[in-house]
C-alpha cells in the first residue's frame, strides 16, 4: 500500500508540473485540494508534501489558511525574469562546460533528438517540455548548489512564457525555434569539448533569440526596464 501511494505521489508530482509548464494550470490559479485527493486517490498528508515538493522548487505557492496555487506571474515577475537570465544562463552553461559527466551528455544529447522530434511535429507542448527538460540537465551538469534552485526556477517561467507568446503560424517564430535547434547542439558541443568560454557565449546568443521573440509581445515601458540592454552587458562580465 504504502509503494502504492508512492507511485500516485510521483504521478501526481509529474502531472501538475507538466500542466503548469504548459499552461494548463494557470499562472496564479487555486489547487482544489479535494478534487486532486480524489482524482489521485490520495489522502491529504501525501498531497500536501507534493504541495511542498512543488512549493520548493517554485512552482507553486503555499499559504497560510488559504491553500496552494500555482506560482503567479506578473510585470515583476518578468522585470526579474530579464534582469535575472543572461546572468544565470551563463553562469550554468560555464559551469556545465566544465563539470559536465558523459551520462549527462548522453542524456542531454537524446533530450536534444526528442527536441528536434517535436519540431518537426509542431506540437507545442512537447517542444515547449524537451526545451525546458535540455536546461534543466545542464543544470543537472552545473552542480552548484547556489545556482541550480534559482536556474530551476527561472526554467518554469522561461517555458511558461514560451508557451504564452508562441504561435505556430509565424515565420519568424518557426526560424527562431530553428536556430535555437542548432544552437542546442553547438551548446552539447561546446559542453563535450569543455570550453567554457563558448558555452557561456553560447547562454548569450540562446537567451538573445529568446529574448528578441518576447519583445515583439510585451512592451518594455510596463517592464521599467530596456530589454537586453544591461541586463545582457551584466551577464557578459
Amino acid at each position: 500500500m504504502k509503494e502504492d501511494a508512492r507511485n500516485r505521489k510521483g504521478v501526481m508530482y509529474e502531472i501538475l508540473k507538466k500542466e503548469i509548464l504548459t499552461l494548463v494550470r494557470r499562472p496564479g490559479s487555486d489547487l482544489d485540494e479535494t478534487q486532486l485527493a480524489e482524482e489521485f486517490s490520495l489522502s491529504r498528508t501525501p498531497l500536501r508534501e507534493v504541495f511542498r515538493q512543488l512549493a520548493g522548487e517554485g512552482y507553486v505557492e503555499l499559504r497560510e489558511n488559504r491553500g496552494a496555487r500555482i506560482s503567479d506571474m506578473s510585470h515583476t515577475t518578468l522585470r526579474d525574469f530579464f534582469l535575472a537570465a543572461p546572468m544565470i544562463y551563463g553562469a550554468v552553461m560555464r559551469l556545465a562546460a566544465r563539470n559536465a559527466k558523459s551520462a549527462q551528455i548522453d542524456d542531454l544529447k537524446a533530450t536534444q533528438e526528442l527536441f528536434k522530434d517535436a519540431l518537426h511535429r509542431g506540437s507545442n507542448e512537447d517542444r515547449a517540455l524537451f526545451n525546458n527538460r535540455f536546461h534543466e540537465i545542464t543544470g543537472d551538469m552545473a552542480d552548484n548548489i547556489y545556482l541550480l534552485p534559482s536556474f530551476k526556477r527561472l526554467l518554469i517561467d522561461h517555458a511558461r512564457i514560451g508557451m504564452t507568446f508562441y504561435q505556430p503560424q509565424d515565420n519568424q517564430m518557426a526560424e527562431n525555434l530553428t536556430a535555437a535547434s542548432a544552437q542546442h547542439d553547438a551548446i552539447i558541443m561546446a559542453i563535450e569539448k569543455r570550453d567554457e568560454a563558448a558555452a557561456a557565449q553560447l547562454a548569450t546568443d540562446h537567451w538573445n533569440l529568446s529574448r528578441n521573440q518576447i519583445e515583439l509581445f510585451v512592451m518594455p515601458s510596463q517592464l521599467d526596464i530596456p530589454l537586453g540592454t544591461s541586463s545582457i552587458k551584466a551577464g557578459r562580465g
